[in-house]
């Protein structure tokens, strides 16, 4: 998987390429753990990822408790919609 992460003030932007599994999901974790304390929103750029597990959603529901809500996924593929909606997540998160 591939992490891209852009700060813009107190809202960052990360991008995920490849997948969000068992594997990728502590990378994903210490780019959350690294943003700042002025990050108060979180934009989640979900375009070019091809496949989430289980670990993966429980990284972007630890995500959304961290920013307190303030979390926002976008480009969510088909197959990731999927599994967001299948797990119940979609109910929670922002989607765009």
């Amino acid at each position: 998987m591939t992490i891209e992460k852009n700060v813009d003030g107190c809202v960052a932007t990360i991008s995920l390429t490849g997948w969000l599994d068992t594997q990728s999901a502590p990378e994903f974790e210490a780019a959350l753990v690294g943003l700042g304390q002025e990050v108060t929103s979180l934009v989640l750029d979900l375009k070019g990822l091809e496949y989430i597990s289980s670990a993966g959603i429980r990284q972007i529901v630890s995500a959304y408790k961290k920013m307190n809500g303030a979390l926002t996924v976008r480009n969510a593929t088909e197959e990731v919609m999927d599994v967001f909606n299948m797990s119940g997540v979609s109910k929670k998160l922002n989607i765009e």
